[in-house]
């Protein structure tokens, strides 16, 4: 179900797309929409990784410096017939991590120092097996094509805007405000449109991750005790971390009130440790007793 909403959500977001270049420049406006779309997804394709690594100030380490994750991601790899990714570290003291990488042959994960301090190993092998998973299912390619498309859309929307506005004197003065009138609306929706599809694309990827590293890890309740862990974390530490990267890290770092939630790029921790208990009772029917369920 996952897989299949992230399609539609994609395809709902090329059609946005091509819809904003229709009304803008007609049929010649349409096509340059979707040739800038393809520039902007072959540069995120190549050097995506390489800019958000950069982006974090993550740092490539060797397996003496985080003995503890190598053996963990090696384990989970192995089993999963997947290539070792890189490993990468990052000096902060609030606790979280991501993955990054456009195919599992050139992926990296990376975790905080922060994260290193308040996981147990269950804990931690169940991040990092929701992170494999985000490798495996190849959902940094489909977030940052995402991304690169809705960054699209509201790039050129800003750009027609000032068009729409002070554009377009010429003979037929009722037409050219009308037409002024249907692109600077255009302009100012379409941009909350991609961005609001664009966030559920990243929530479905989430609910697909941890479904997927707990099916690697076979520890759903280890990584429901960790999301919570790691949302404290970020509560007690927000972190100054570009909205353009967010939506990697497996719990997002930005600090927000209630209304924020709704433009999250990630779904709400209650949700995915409900989903994850479930989970855990199908691996295991006799795991959650009534008096073990994790409260929220």
């Amino acid at each position: 179900m996952n897989h299949f909403k992230t399609f539609l959500l994609m395809f709902g977001l090329l059609l946005l797309m091509m819809l904003v270049g229709q009304v803008i420049g007609g049929n010649q406006g349409m096509v340059s929409f979707f040739v800038m779309g393809l520039i902007m997804n072959f540069i995120s394709y190549w050097f995506s990784d390489k800019i958000v690594l950069l982006m974090s100030g993550a740092k490539a380490v060797e397996e003496k410096e985080l003995p503890q994750v190598y053996k963990i991601v090696r384990k989970l790899t192995l089993s999963q017939n997947m290539p070792m990714p890189k490993i990468y570290l990052m000096q902060s003291p609030v606790p979280n991590a991501f993955a990054t990488g456009r195919n599992p042959e050139h992926a990296a994960v990376a975790v905080t120092t922060g994260i290193m301090n308040i996981l147990d190993e269950k804990e931690l092998t169940g991040v990092l097996g929701h992170e494999l998973a985000h490798v495996k299912n190849r959902d940094i390619l489909i977030s940052t094509i995402a991304a690169a498309i809705a960054g699209s859309v509201m790039m050129a929307s800003r750009m027609f805007m000032w068009f729409g506005m002070f554009g377009g004197h010429g003979s037929d003065d009722r037409e050219n405000r009308s037409s002024g009138i249907v692109m600077l609306v255009v302009a100012i929706l379409a941009p909350i449109a991609a961005m609001i599809i664009q966030m559920a694309i990243s929530r479905a990827r989430e609910y697909a991750a941890d479904e997927g590293g707990s099916e690697i890890t076979q520890l759903p309740l280890s990584l429901a005790s960790a999301l919570k862990k790691l949302q404290a974390g970020v509560q007690r530490n927000p972190q100054q971390i570009s909205p353009a990267t967010a939506h990697l890290y497996i719990v997002s770092p930005l600090s927000g009130g209630s209304f924020l939630t709704l433009f999250s790029t990630h779904p709400p921790i209650p949700e995915r440790v409900k989903r994850l208990e479930a989970m855990a009772s199908k691996i295991n029917p006799g795991i959650l007793p009534n008096n073990q369920k994790i409260v929220y």
